[in-house]
């Protein structure tokens, strides 16, 4: 009987760079999932949009320039500095990563950000209507409010110039028509964001169609603003003052006129 065969067990010691290379990989593939998912849920159209994460100190992925969501690969990202510079990469970074950096220079704790074209949200915005802040329990616990920038040139620096200020406070804000960006501690957490805020834009549209939206009771307002607190979403005061206790109840009619 022939001896059986000596037994080798090898170990290895992953280096800090082969660390960061299997983290950075993972993160690719977790993005260009959500890349996908935001293209398949029809909240970008062509190659609009673009998403990004945060790959470590000074280090973002984002998606490249011209590039859709719906057919994007794990390699496809390019790697940037905070400067924007490219770092790794066959393609051109987002012309739109401007508005991405300006989030995580004024948000150390967000670890990803998604530019949409979600169509009703912008359609608000397009025919000057207001989206009712104080109408979906929903939409007041996960965001306390959502508000509208200013309008930029798409594709340029004025993105980030109009989101900065804001992005320091909220996590999802409507871009004048343009779209939204949404920002969360992953990908999935953004995604999630920019998925609530289009179905509430979406039921808001409805209720209009079908003559007004009205707001929810001031005290009821109240609770959900204490809630998001208790839970750790975010903080009561983000919820408008104008729809808290001691506020009148605002309706709003088809043209977007408060009564």
């Amino acid at each position: 009987m022939r001896n059986p065969l000596p037994s080798y067990e090898f170990k290895h010691t992953l280096t800090q760079r082969e660390q960061r290379m299997i983290s950075e990989w993972q993160l690719r593939r977790e993005l260009a999932d959500i890349a996908r998912r935001v293209y398949d849920r029809g909240l970008v159209a062509g190659t609009d949009g673009n998403v990004s994460a945060r790959a470590g100190p000074d280090r973002f992925l984002v998606s490249p320039s011209g590039s859709c969501l719906g057919m994007i690969d794990p390699g496809d990202f390019v790697l940037i500095d905070g400067s924007g510079r490219p770092i790794l990469g066959r393609g051109k970074p987002s012309s739109e990563r401007w508005m991405h950096l300006a989030a995580y220079a004024e948000r150390p704790d967000i670890g990803a950000a998604i530019h949409a074209h979600p169509p009703t949200t912008i359609a608000f915005t397009v025919a000057g209507l207001t989206i009712d802040p104080c109408a979906l329990p929903e939409v007041i616990l996960a965001f306390g409010q959502v508000p509208v920038t200013a309008y930029a040139t798409p594709a340029t620096v004025e993105g980030a110039t109009v989101v900065r200020e804001l992005i320091r406070r909220y996590d999802a804000l409507v871009l004048d028509r343009h779209g939204s960006i949404t920002v969360g501690k992953t990908a999935a957490d953004a995604f999630f964001k920019l998925e609530k805020l289009e179905h509430g834009s979406h039921v808001l549209f409805m209720a209009h169609q079908l003559g007004q939206t009205r707001a929810l009771p001031p005290e009821e307002i109240a609770k959900l603003a204490a809630l998001r607190e208790q839970m750790g979403i975010g903080r009561a005061s983000d919820v408008p003052p104008t729809c808290m206790p001691g506020t009148p109840l605002p309706r709003i009619t088809p043209t977007g006129e408060r009564y």
